[in-house]
């Protein structure tokens, strides 16, 4: 983000001026300085509620020790599939078999 320098400030300034007047421009700085100091107590608040609760909160215990499943034994059984005999072929049909040339 670019510096403002003074040069900068003053071109906003006149500019200000002519868009707002002489009259209403102290009426903006004030109404402007109140809302930016409404705004920093807000936040202040809220985080000095945060930090509070943040110490109130007592340390969480650690997870409790996990025991250990009861262990089985268990005997498996080989699974042989069955052996299928192997399937006839399928006649094909009269269309497929072509008659002899002579």
């Amino acid at each position: 983000m670019p510096n403002i320098g003074p040069a900068e400030l003053l071109v906003i300034l006149v500019i200000a001026l002519l868009v707002f007047g002489p009259k209403k421009l102290p009426e903006l700085g004030k109404s402007l300085g109140s809302g930016i100091r409404e705004f920093r107590r807000s936040t202040q608040g809220l985080k000095e509620e945060l930090e509070g609760s943040l110490r109130e909160t007592p340390p969480a215990a650690g997870p409790a020790p996990v025991q250990p499943a009861p262990v089985q034994t268990v005997v498996a059984q080989a699974v042989v599939p069955p052996v299928a005999p192997p399937a006839e072929a399928a006649p094909r049909p009269a269309s497929d078999v072509l008659p002899p040339r002579p």
